[in-house]
């Protein structure tokens, strides 16, 4: 089994991988020349990223075309049963249970005052995973790459949490990070509880995100267009841009109505990895949390 360090490298080959395919995707670069760019051999590079996406390079060019995404985007029947089953914050996402809670009048203009909250960082498959939470759920879930990004994100919980103690503790966030990236389990799905801080419309379109199926794309009409919405793309966008929980709250599964996969608070490249992963488990019938 790989360690997490080692999970955390083969996420940097494979995001190495994914951005010069997407660059050069209309010339189909080969897996000879994708190689030679990442710095492996052809036989280790096919072997890490289909184990690790569950498809193939080969593969992963024909999901991220344009064409592909504008299909999945007009496929959109799944997502229209899931929204109809109401915008609840407790829908099932990858396995999980997700129970969405909404911080507080009182919480919300404290700041925090009395509550302790434990944050840390260890590998992932996406990179460095940065996780805060306290005695009600996960408060923040973010990803980086080098040292840098840490500290803004440390800055970015003590201004969120002004008023609270925060406590440094890598070895609960690795235990919060087990179970949400737990991969192929069969045991009883576990219930998770993520705190939500924001405006009235933040809540109602984050909550919406947790209504797209893993696997789903939504464009930022659809997902405006679902909330009764129609004329507050911008608005739904900007919202979505604010989300403090990554990963949980799907904000990777709303790409632009073109097909593009930019616009990621982490990185398109690690949004793509995201859609590679969950796309090539949903195809090969094996469920990753």
């Amino acid at each position: 089994m790989n360690t997490a360090a080692e999970q955390h490298a083969n996420y940097q080959r494979v995001a190495r991988a994914i951005h010069y395919l997407s660059a050069r995707q209309a010339t189909q670069p080969s897996l000879a020349e994708l190689a030679a760019h990442v710095g492996i051999s052809e036989f280790h590079l096919q072997r890490i990223f289909t184990e690790w996406a569950g498809v193939s390079p080969k593969q992963f060019l024909q999901f991220l075309t344009k064409q592909n995404a504008k299909r999945l985007l007009r496929s959109s029947s799944v997502l229209d049963s899931a929204l109809a089953c109401g915008l609840s914050g407790s829908g099932r996402l990858h396995d999980l249970m997700i129970k969405a809670e909404r911080v507080t009048p009182g919480e919300y203009r404290s700041m925090g005052a009395g509550l302790q909250i434990h944050y840390g960082s260890c590998p992932s498959l996406y990179g460095y995973c940065f996780i805060a939470a306290n005695h009600r759920g996960i408060c923040k879930l973010a990803f980086y790459d080098e040292a840098q990004g840490e500290v803004e994100l440390i800055a970015e919980l003590e201004q969120e949490w002004a008023a609270a103690e925060l406590i440094r503790d890598d070895r609960r966030a690795a235990a919060f990070h087990d179970t949400v990236f737990n991969a192929r389990s069969n045991a009883k799905p576990e219930k998770l509880r993520v705190l939500l801080k924001g405006t009235e419309f933040q809540m109602k379109v984050w909550e919406a995100l947790l209504a797209i199926p893993a696997g789903e794309l939504c464009s930022y009409q659809q997902l405006a267009d679902s909330m009764g919405m129609p004329t507050s793309t911008r608005a739904v966008a900007s919202a979505i841009a604010r989300n403090n929980i990554a990963y949980l709250i799907p904000c990777h599964r709303v790409i632009r109505g073109t097909g593009e996969f930019s616009q990621y608070r982490w990185g398109s490249e690690r949004k793509q990895a995201m859609l590679l992963r969950e796309h090539g488990i949903s195809d090969t019938g094996l469920v990753v949390s």
